[in-house]
This record gives C-alpha cells, sequence and structure tokens, in this order.
C-alpha cells in the first residue's frame, strides 16, 4: 500500500513538470515562429520566457518539420531547387525572424563606429550592403549544403534540417544567456534574460535531438565534427559581440542562431 501511495505522489509531481514544459515549448513556437498557437498558454503569463527558452530545439523541430518533410516528398526533383524551396518555407514559418536578425547584426556589427553608432544601425530598418551580403551568404551556403545532403540521400537532407534547427536554437539560448542586453529596452531585454537552468537544458536537448537524428546515419564522429562546429560558431560570434557592443540584442542572438546553423549544414555535407 505504501509503495502504490509512494508511487502515485511520485507522478503527481511529475505531471506539473510534464505540464510546464509544454506551455513553454507553446510558448517558445510562439516566439521562435508565425505557427499558430492557443490563447491559453498566453493568459496570466507575464511575456518573459526565461525559463521557456528550455523548449527553443523541440519548438526547432516543429518548425522544421514541414521543410523536412518537402525534401522527402521531392527526393526526385532538383537537389539545389529542392534544398532552396525548403529554406524559403522555413523563412516563411519563422517570419525571417532570424535572417533579419542576421542583416541587422552585420550591418551595425560591420559598419559601427562604436556600441552606439552599431545599436543605432541595428534599429534602422533599412538594410545595407554588409546585411545584403550576410543573407546572399546564409542562404547560398545553407541551400549548398543542404543539397550536397540531399544528393546523398533525402532522408539524410531531411534528418539534417530537424537536427539543425534544434542546435542552432539551442546556441542561440548560450549567446542570450552569456552576454548581458545591450539596450534597457530591446525585445530581449524584455524577454527576460534565460535562466542558468533553462539554457543547460536546452543545450542538452538539442545535443540529444542531433546525436538520435543523426548518428545512425551519419556515425557519431562526423556529427560531434558539426556540434563543435555549432559551438565554435556561437561562441566565436559571442566573444565578438561582447568586444564590439558589450552585450546581445534581439538581432545578434538571431545572428547566432543563423551563423550555428550554417556551421553545423556546412560542416555535415563536408564530412557526409
Amino acid at each position: 500500500m505504501c509503495a502504490q501511495t509512494h508511487s502515485r505522489v511520485e507522478t503527481e509531481e511529475q505531471l506539473p513538470n510534464a505540464t510546464e514544459f509544454i506551455a513553454d515549448l507553446a510558448r517558445s513556437v510562439g516566439f521562435l515562429s508565425r505557427l499558430p498557437v492557443p490563447d491559453r498558454f498566453f493568459r496570466g503569463h507575464d511575456g518573459t520566457i526565461s525559463r521557456a527558452v528550455r523548449a527553443f530545439p523541440v519548438a526547432g523541430l516543429i518548425i522544421a518539420a514541414l521543410p523536412a518533410l518537402i525534401l522527402l516528398l521531392l527526393q526526385s526533383s532538383d537537389p539545389l531547387l529542392v534544398s532552396l524551396i525548403a529554406l524559403a518555407i522555413l523563412t516563411l514559418l519563422t517570419g525571417a525572424l532570424h535572417e533579419d536578425g542576421l542583416a541587422d547584426a552585420a550591418d551595425g556589427l560591420g559598419g559601427g563606429r562604436d556600441k552606439d553608432h552599431a545599436l543605432l544601425i541595428m534599429k534602422d530598418s533599412r538594410i545595407g550592403a554588409y546585411g545584403v551580403v550576410a543573407l546572399v551568404l546564409s542562404f547560398g551556403l545553407r541551400a549548398s549544403a543542404l543539397a550536397a545532403l540531399f544528393r546523398e540521400d533525402a532522408i539524410t537532407a531531411a534528418l539534417a534540417v530537424l537536427a539543425v534547427a534544434a542546435v542552432s536554437r539551442a546556441v542561440l539560448v548560450a549567446h542570450w544567456r552569456s552576454l548581458p542586453s545591450a539596450r534597457e529596452n530591446g525585445v530581449a531585454a524584455s524577454a527576460g534574460l534565460p535562466e542558468d537552468g533553462a539554457r543547460n537544458i536546452s543545450l542538452f536537448i538539442g545535443a540529444a535531438i542531433a546525436l538520435v537524428l543523426l548518428v545512425p546515419v551519419l556515425g557519431l564522429p562526423k556529427v560531434l565534427l558539426s556540434l563543435i562546429a555549432a559551438a565554435l560558431a556561437g561562441f566565436g560570434f559571442t566573444r565578438f559581440v561582447r568586444q564590439k557592443l558589450g552585450g546581445h540584442t534581439g538581432d545578434t542572438i538571431g545572428a547566432t542562431q543563423q551563423l550555428s546553423e550554417i556551421a553545423m549544414l556546412a560542416t555535415l555535407a563536408l564530412v557526409a
């Protein structure tokens, strides 16, 4: 009887945690994409996602599910064309959230004389030469890498899209947590700084997803190398932003996602 009672208590204690994670996942999907999320997950919520970021990698999986499916459905078509279609759908699903951050960050960090000038440029809605070049390189490198994987095997390419979507959003969280906010009233500042525990969970989930999805098709050494490449891209960019701005912005967070995605996809394509 005591054992049954103890088991029931443990189950009751676990249920709220599962419920909380589902709520965090819903808020993460709403924050990172244009996908519809039921209003009930936002009622009474203060708008911060300090804890919800732990679900970012899983949200990445959900967002990348349709592009991955497109790769499988069109596996007899031209690899580069299908890759660009998949990236286009992915961009539409996120509302170009991360691409916008990459372009603005490239303009500000590339053209800014100092912190204040860089932040002023990044706040400008117009796009400059650095931003255009960054976007062209981002889509070009990702499409080329995805096409190379697609030529080998459409299933591998689809799994790579899912894994990279998860890992890049975990690296995003690490960048966000590593730096203070460069603006007091920015979007990232109002969303709240990620909790240490949430960041650790996010990184663990992102790496675990990549290992589970990619090791069976590419092997452990290649997958580990791609994870290292994504981590180095995020770490290097974070260090650069620290020196240039002294803190993160919503744009540098988006740029981190793009850079780590490029690094991981390119590495997978080169070693596959």
